[in-house]
């Protein structure tokens, strides 16, 4: 077991509509290979039923009602973590998504809450996280970013803080190093997730059949062994990084 005697957190833990999404199937995967997982969802409904399946599975977890875009829930999140196990190695922040309009029609308003939960949110959990995993003498550190940081896309808003995810990651690993905290990142590109179901119509099939060598989406459970491999001691000298799950369609 990678993660054996290892307390996660997992922020965004529940799938957003029926399905495994990224978070979801994260948590699970970390409490497979030994993890003690602190699942963390503003749909607590979501996060109980991720819960659900680990302890059904023999695994250790506990749901956490909590907005990460606000500094109070973060924090409740870490301390519900050191209340439950007593320690925090391990930090997956998931928490994202898009809203509004195309290019410069996006409202103010639609810009600031995507910049929010994109970006916003990675960041408060790591204020409240990190000073835990310095007292514990170490940690590793995941943040989801997403192929459309490195892309044209018609969601400014979404490219532009996904894009800010890996700028904060770098410069959390550098400045974390010395407190041996990796921090990384994952990047997934067009995948078959609950997020982007509406999405899935025949222009999307073209673009997939077109833009990625495989031929294929990416899968949720495909994200969930690049973070753990990010989260576990097989990554040990890997820091500041970031890793896309995209079938090859940043090589084109």
């Amino acid at each position: 077991m990678r993660l054996k005697n290892k307390v996660a957190i997992v922020a965004g833990a529940g799938s957003i509509r029926p399905g495994m999404g990224n978070g979801k199937a994260t948590a699970i995967l970390f409490a497979r290979e030994g993890a003690k997982v602190v699942a963390a969802d503003r749909n607590l409904e979501a996060a109980e039923e991720t819960v659900a399946i680990i302890k059904s599975e023999g695994g250790d977890a506990i749901a956490v009602h909590a907005n990460v875009l606000e500094e109070t829930d973060a924090k409740r999140v870490v301390e519900a973590a050191i209340s439950k196990y007593g320690k925090l190695d391990i930090l997956f922040n998931n928490v994202g998504g898009a809203r509004g309009d195309n290019g410069l029609e996006v409202s103010i308003e639609d810009w600031d809450f995507t910049m929010n939960l994109n970006l916003k949110s990675v960041l408060l959990m790591c204020k409240h996280a990190v000073p835990e995993m310095i007292k514990n003498g170490g940690g590793t550190i995941v943040n989801n970013s997403s192929m459309a940081a490195y892309h044209s896309h018609n969601l400014y808003a979404y490219s532009t803080s996904k894009a800010g995810v890996i700028a904060l990651t770098r410069c959390l690993a550098v400045g974390l190093a010395r407190h041996n905290i990796r921090v990384n990142c994952v990047a997934p590109g067009l995948m078959d997730t609950p997020m982007v179901a509406p999405l899935m119509n025949e222009a999307r099939i073209r673009t997939v059949e077109e833009r990625v060598p495989l031929k294929r989406h990416g899968k949720a459970e495909e994200t969930a062994y690049t973070v753990l491999f990010l989260a576990s001691p097989e990554s040990s000298f890997i820091t500041g990084q970031t890793l896309p799950v995209d079938g090859g369609m940043a090589a084109r």
